[in-house]
């Protein structure tokens, strides 16, 4: 089957291909979300064996906000916020070519709101891709639960993107280009990041409050969007948001699809056909809020793609490596 049959493209104009990679996961408890780690472990270690591997040439800068020397680098730990006792932590991936403020793709990770870091970032994409296209990289961690319930794990992601733009001298990029990208529990995230202001409430105490925390484009990889109409994760939405009941405010708070509105950025959703973890009826209702609210709006359905991209019954198609090309042609199209 051609790899255009399998979009559902409000605004097909916006890239030409597609193409693009991920993987991550929501899972019913904490003790399952750790259960599936040990398939992602080995892809991780195999994504930063290749990752290392591939070291293209870097251009200077002619007027970034950072040291020439710092292209193509990681910083490590850079404390983006500070709240209810903890230091919100964020790596940042510089990118191997600059001519002057850069855009920005923030990564959130999976791992049903409870499990996970910033490292996992190797996993979803191959972030190579976009380094090489002269993309600065974010990977944030955030508040977990059930320590930490919801909200504090999206007032976290907000208090990172405002982190950005605070500091878009000191780093060197364009405040006006950030994008943001998660999977499963970590797409839930960026979606709700993407149709969400300051007006809903959620923007927290981390700090840089004078900052806005919206986004410019927001790729939603697998993840719920009608918390309200989630089936069979009764437990994890009791540790998560505090109820499991489809009528409670706190779930309808927490939905994507109850915030969506015009002026929201372009997003790209990514979903298996086969996902038994989050039904892909979950992205097929945000796309078609979106796209009712006149927003471009994307849907590829991953064909032969069960939970996290795995293989169910065949290859998947389009291919992780075309996940990954679709994903930078997406940002490319909308943050350059």
């Amino acid at each position: 089957m051609p790899v255009g049959a399998l979009m559902r493209p409000s605004d097909k104009s916006a890239f030409s291909q597609v193409k693009t990679f991920t993987r991550f996961f929501v899972h019913t408890d904490i003790l399952s979300a750790m259960w599936f780690c040990k398939p992602l472990l080995v892809f991780l270690l195999s994504s930063l064996i290749a990752t290392a591997a591939c070291k293209p040439r870097v251009q200077t800068p002619a007027s970034a906000g950072f040291s020439p020397s710092k292209l193509g680098t990681v910083e490590r730990n850079v404390t983006y916020g500070r709240t209810s006792g903890a230091n919100l932590k964020m790596d940042i991936y510089y990118p191997r070519k600059a001519s002057g403020p850069v855009p920005v793709a923030v990564y959130v990770h999976g791992g049903a709101w409870a499990v996970g870091d910033k490292t996992w970032v190797t996993a979803p994409l191959d972030i190579g891709e976009l380094i090489d296209r002269g993309y600065m990289l974010c990977a944030i961690d955030y508040r977990l639960a059930p320590r930490y319930k919801f909200p504090a794990q999206i007032e976290d992601v907000k208090c990172a993107i405002r982190f950005l733009r605070a500091n878009a001298s000191k780093y060197g990029i364009d405040p006006t280009r950030i994008g943001a990208w998660g999977e499963s529990a970590g797409g839930h995230l960026v979606a709700l990041l993407g149709v969400t202001d300051s007006s809903a409430g959620l923007e927290g105490s981390g700090g840089y409050a004078d900052q806005s925390s919206r986004v410019q484009a927001v790729v939603d990889m697998f993840g719920p969007s009608d918390l309200t109409s989630l089936p069979g994760q009764s437990q994890l939405l009791e540790q998560v948001f505090g109820t499991s009941n489809p009528e409670s405010e706190a779930l309808k708070r927490a939905s994507p699809v109850a915030y969506v509105s015009k002026d929201d950025p372009p997003f790209l959703i990514l979903h298996g056909e086969m996902d038994d973890v989050i039904p892909l009826s979950q992205s097929q209702i945000l796309y078609d809020r979106l796209v009712s609210a006149g927003v471009p709006a994307t849907l590829v359905v991953v064909k032969n793609s069960g939970h996290v991209f795995v293989p169910v019954g065949g290859p998947i198609t389009p291919t992780h490596a075309e996940l990954t090309k679709m994903v930078a042609d997406f940002f490319d199209s909308y943050l350059k």
